[in-house]
C-alpha cells in the first residue's frame, strides 16, 4: 500500500466514523426547551464537536491500523470477493 492509499483510506474511515459519532449525545434546542426564533427545534444546542473529533480520530486510527495490517499481509485479497469467477486464473510463474 502506498502512502497516498494509506492517507486516503484513513480519510475515508475518519469521515465515515465522524458521521456516525456526530449524533451521539446530541442535545437539540427542542430537547433543551429553548428554541431560537427562526431556527428548527432539531438544531443542535450543545454539539461538542471538538470532543467528537478526537474520539473519531482515535477510533479511526485503530480501525485504520487493523485494515492496514489486513491489506498489507494479504489476509484478504480481491480474489476473495470474486464470487462469479470473473477474474482470470492466477499464473503459476
Amino acid at each position: 500500500m502506498s502512502i497516498t492509499s494509506a492517507i486516503v483510506l484513513f480519510a475515508v474511515i475518519w469521515f465515515m466514523m465522524f458521521l456516525v459519532v456526530i449524533p451521539i449525545r446530541l442535545k437539540t434546542q427542542g430537547d433543551m426547551g429553548s428554541v431560537v426564533p427562526g431556527t428548527q427545534a432539531g438544531a443542535p444546542e450543545h454539539h461538542n464537536l471538538k470532543k467528537k473529533a478526537w474520539i473519531t480520530t482515535a477510533l479511526s486510527a485503530v480501525l485504520w491500523g487493523i485494515l492496514f495490517w489486513v491489506i498489507t499481509t494479504g489476509q484478504i485479497t480481491v480474489r476473495d470477493f470474486d464470487w462469479m469467477d470473473r477474474l482470470p486464473p492466477v499464473s503459476e510463474s
